[in-house]
């Protein structure tokens, strides 16, 4: 009843087909990506075009016949180039991913604009096969389908690269997302997803969030009714606040069990505990509430009410009085400011286009497209960084390939300070010359980084000539030169690969010259020391010898006769 009054601008979002060879094909189109499987977000695909000649629409198995090209050990991926028309977009995917592709292109068979292929409604749904799809799939124009089809015809081989990297946008080092979600568990399929990925995701969710990595906000989907019926039954069991706010009959049917206003007030009641728990600084805590209620008060066991809802909030530590106050009176013919704000929100602003899918994630304002899957959603979040900005769970080794174990990435390294430019990121990685204990590096960062600032001595000599002889260290760097290699006085030389004393070592020859003068600075003192205490002691003993020859005869003076006077 109320999806055909929803009118909106439904933005279909797109990545890079380039087609490498053959020279007639060759160039960079757009393709449509699909709302299922898995885009390779802030990647690449490499493969070559499989256009079969039987099942062309791909909408039966594939028979064992029919998968000579299936992907063998060592081979090229294959992109199935299926037909649009007959089935769904997901059953031609299940088909393909079966038959061992490893993505799947589908040809639009009339001339449009591209569109989005989606899962089928809900009552058509197969589940067995829904949310097992892991390829990626994107619809190509009919232009470039029959192009391709005519190079294979003759006998041409068809190489593509598939790319996402530039699919959402990577301003700055924080990631700002928003979950267009549903707090309905009795929905099919599409809810079971919802309620696995809210809790699988849950746990990194709130580490991006607790470290300012990301900012989240969750929002909900309200409808209104016609105001030709706001009096109906239907409006009044489907909507709050005289129709202003409405969603679906959970069930389908208003005869039994909840009624679509109870998915709304339970919506506001999960859009409150948001902002209250943003207001207390912890907005993360909205994944617990939501999980936990999910959890605790299921439809199936008629716990889908607020006495539930409330117990949940106590248990979180929070005044359910303060949730109560967000939600106001629902039944009053008054705006709620939320669900009002919620309703603005759904219009598109930008070029994220208007949200008219449940669920639907939004990354960088930009519509997420593939399905719910932890490890989908985080790389398309880690995608959304700055190069060189994201967090470490974004650069483990389940995330993505460390291009700088291999040959340092082609990036300048300095083996002998263990200092490299190479910086591994989710795209693959930059060479950027490096910060090192408060150095900075400068330079290309692939054949060249020089360490500059007060402190590049310290950082592998700052890359200059250092040598030990003679027990003195000499070096080319000088902490008073903010950059540069210079040889020290006495040497000659670039100072950077090598440095020479003068004049074919004037330097050492200089230094053992003013050894041997002061060797002999320290004989000749030596010398005159004792020179000079040997004349201290003749000269002292002559001048007893002259105090005692007044007092008595010297043993060398002749004896005097009697009564002779000197």
């Amino acid at each position: 009843m109320f999806g055909s009054i929803c009118f909106g601008t439904f933005l279909v979002e797109k990545n890079n087909l380039k087609v490498t060879s053959p020279e007639s094909v060759k160039g960079v189109y757009e393709c449509a990506i699909g709302n299922f499987g898995v885009p390779q977000y802030g990647g690449t695909m490499v493969g070559s075009i499989f256009y079969p000649k039987s099942n062309q629409k791909g909408c039966k198995p594939y028979k064992d016949s029919d998968v000579s090209w299936k992907n063998k050990p060592g081979g090229i991926p294959i992109f199935l180039l299926a037909d649009r028309g007959e089935c769904y977009f997901t059953l031609k995917a299940w088909n393909a991913q079966n038959a061992g592709v490893a993505a799947i292109l589908v040809a639009d068979d009339r001339v449009e604009p591209l569109i989005t292929m989606d899962t089928p409604e809900d009552g058509d749904t197969q589940p067995d096969y829904l949310q097992n799809i892991s390829i990626p799939s994107a619809l190509i124009s009919k232009g470039l389908g029959d192009r391709i089809k005519e190079v294979l015809s003759k006998g041409e081989f068809v190489s593509i690269n598939l790319d996402w990297r530039e699919a959402l946008p990577h301003p700055d080092e924080r990631v700002e997302y928003e979950f267009w979600t549903n707090s309905n568990d009795e929905c099919g399929p599409k809810c079971e997803s919802q309620l696995n990925f809210l809790m699988n995701f849950k746990g990194a969710a709130q580490i991006l969030e607790r470290k300012g990595y990301t900012e989240f906000t969750p929002h909900y989907i309200t409808w209104y009714c016609p105001e030709a019926f706001i009096m109906s039954q239907q409006c009044k069991s489907q909507c709050i606040n005289y129709g202003r706010y409405c969603a679906p009959d959970p069930e389908q049917d208003f005869s039994r069990g909840y009624d679509g206003k109870d998915v709304v007030v339970q919506n506001l009641r999960q859009a409150c505990f948001f902002k209250v728990a943003k207001e207390s600084g912890k907005p993360w805590q909205w994944w617990d509430y939501v999980t936990d209620f999910s959890i605790r008060c299921p439809m199936k066991d008629k716990k889908y009410n607020k006495e539930c809802a409330d117990r949940v909030i106590k248990s979180l530590g929070y005044d359910v009085r303060k949730i109560d106050q967000c939600i106001g009176d629902v039944e009053a013919d008054v705006d709620n400011p939320v669900l009002k704000a919620e309703q603005e929100a759904q219009i598109g602003k930008g070029p994220r286009g208007d949200v008219t899918i449940l669920p639907t994630l939004v990354i960088n304002n930009r519509q997420y497209r593939g399905k719910l899957d932890k490890a989908a959603i985080l790389k398309a979040i880690c995608s959304g960084f700055e190069e060189t900005t994201e967090p470490a769970i974004c650069l483990s080794r389940d995330m993505e390939t460390n291009e700088c174990l291999q040959n340092n990435g082609g990036c300048w390294q300095d083996d002998s300070a263990n200092v490299t430019a190479c910086r591994d990121t989710f795209r693959g990685r930059v060479c950027h010359c490096p910060v090192v204990q408060g150095v900075k590096f400068v330079g290309d960062g692939y054949t060249h980084c020089e360490a500059s600032g007060p402190l590049r001595c310290g950082i592998s000599n700052g890359g200059c000539w250092k040598e030990k002889r003679h027990g003195r260290t000499y070096t080319a760097c000088t902490d008073d030169h903010i950059s540069g290699c210079s040889c020290p006085q006495g040497f000659r030389g670039d100072g950077v690969r090598d440095c020479e004393g003068k004049e074919g070592g004037i330097s050492e020859v200089s230094w053992g010259i003013m050894w041997v003068v002061i060797l002999g600075l320290c004989v000749a003192g030596v010398v005159g020391y004792a020179l000079y205490k040997y004349r201290l002691r003749g000269y002292m003993d002559s001048e007893i010898r002259a105090i005692m020859a007044q007092y008595m005869p010297l043993d060398n003076q002749a004896e005097l006769p009697q009564g002779t006077t000197v």
